[in-house]
């Protein structure tokens, strides 16, 4: 029997775009999803932009005022793609009224925030999705799989990487995003919060970090006009970067095993640098996101000298079989938020979670926290 949810999409921009072309491909690829979502309403700030949502995609209500998303009884469950400071209320207040909520990382700008939109999803008994699409892709599931069965010994040491040009160029303009109080910690909440979660996700728990942040671009111009995505202004006011550019941190994991986690959104020559290498006492896995069907594995019995072999990732291998038949064939970043709604929708019908969560987000938030800490402080610091 397949019932019919009613979603909505708060915030319009590209990642909400993404979210709404998940939710219609979901049925697709999950044909054996208990739960079919239909696109209720769309709500965004921007003049005519829920409106030409609605047209494209079929919504069948746009609004500017997500305050009628919540009270909309036909709505059960809404993504939220809002910008970073409007996460803690709107996440708040969808969860206040019975709503299911797929919210965006970071899920607000500290840990505080975080932790109230887990508490109100808690208290309200709706479950709770985050948008940390890099663990959903079925090459780090089988790496999680092998580093769990100890295919490469114990851990010892781990590298992650989230490099990116999105910000490099200097006519970028002044958005939100640059803003503390709107934005929140910079290229932390943005990337390394992604990093983080997949640290965790992989090698469990970190006990201590020690963090250096820099700005590169310090001032940007004011755009003048609603922008989407990372636009550029010319001419316009001249305003300071108020949050982080660059973050690279030590990381001491609860197993013992020793960490380096560096993202940059100002990296010129580098596009979507996001990965990992991983090494362990017998062996070695080793992922880049931008050939993301492919695993480097190393494993046997030589330590030294011990070759390394791509494992062309196929079904069997996390979700890979609900887009493709055979392996080596590729998979994008828009399949991963088709595997991230397909956990939402599942955790709705079944009532226990599945994927990444809120206190997953929770987790996350206080790494963050504590790398600005560490590096205000310039040493080791204890999350939490």
């Amino acid at each position: 029997m397949v019932s019919t949810l009613g979603v909505a999409v708060v915030g319009f921009g590209w990642m909400g775009r993404v979210h709404t072309q998940a939710y219609v491909r979901l049925p697709h690829h999950f044909p054996q999803l208990s739960v079919r979502p239909e696109l209720v309403a769309v709500a965004d700030e921007v003049p005519g932009r829920a409106e030409e949502a609605a047209g494209r995609y079929g919504f069948a209500t746009a609004a500017r005022d997500w305050q009628e998303v919540a009270a909309d009884p036909r709505v059960q469950a809404v993504s939220i793609a809002a910008p970073n400071f409007l996460h803690r209320e709107i996440g708040v207040a969808m969860a206040r009224a019975g709503k299911h909520i797929w919210i965006e990382k970071p899920v607000g700008l500290t840990a505080d925030d975080a932790r109230a939109v887990a508490v109100a999803v808690a208290g309200a008994g709706v479950q709770g999705a985050v948008g940390f699409n890099y663990r959903n892709a079925p090459a780090v599931q089988t790496a999680r799989a092998m580093i769990a069965a100890g295919e490469i010994g114990t851990v010892t040491h781990a590298r992650v990487r989230l490099f990116s040009d999105y910000a490099a160029h200097p006519e970028g303009a002044l958005t939100w995003r640059y803003e503390r109080a709107r934005g929140g910690s910079g290229v932390l909440g943005d990337l390394a919060s992604h990093g983080v979660d997949l640290a965790r996700f992989l090698l469990g728990e970190i006990d201590a970090l020690t963090a250096d942040t820099a700005v590169f671009v310090p001032e940007r111009a004011r755009p003048t006009g609603a922008t989407a995505g990372h636009t550029r202004a010319t001419g316009g006011e001249l305003g300071p970067v108020e949050n982080e550019d660059y973050v690279s941190c030590l990381l001491r994991f609860a197993s013992g095993a020793r960490g380096v986690l560096e993202a940059c959104r100002v990296s010129v020559g580098e596009q979507n640098t996001y990965g990992f290498e991983i090494h362990g006492t017998k062996g070695a896995v080793f992922w880049d996101f931008r050939r993301m069907g492919e695993l480097g594995v190393s494993r046997g019995t030589a330590y030294q000298d011990q070759p390394v072999s791509t494992v062309y990732i196929g079904p069997g291998h996390g979700e890979y079989a609900a887009f493709q038949p055979g392996s080596a064939n590729g998979m994008g970043y828009d399949d991963l938020k088709v595997i991230e709604a397909y956990h939402f929708l599942r955790s709705i019908a079944e009532g226990t979670a599945h994927g990444a969560t809120l206190d997953d987000a929770v987790h996350s938030a206080t790494m963050l926290d504590a790398m600005t800490r560490s590096a205000d402080l310039g040493t080791w610091v204890s999350p939490g």
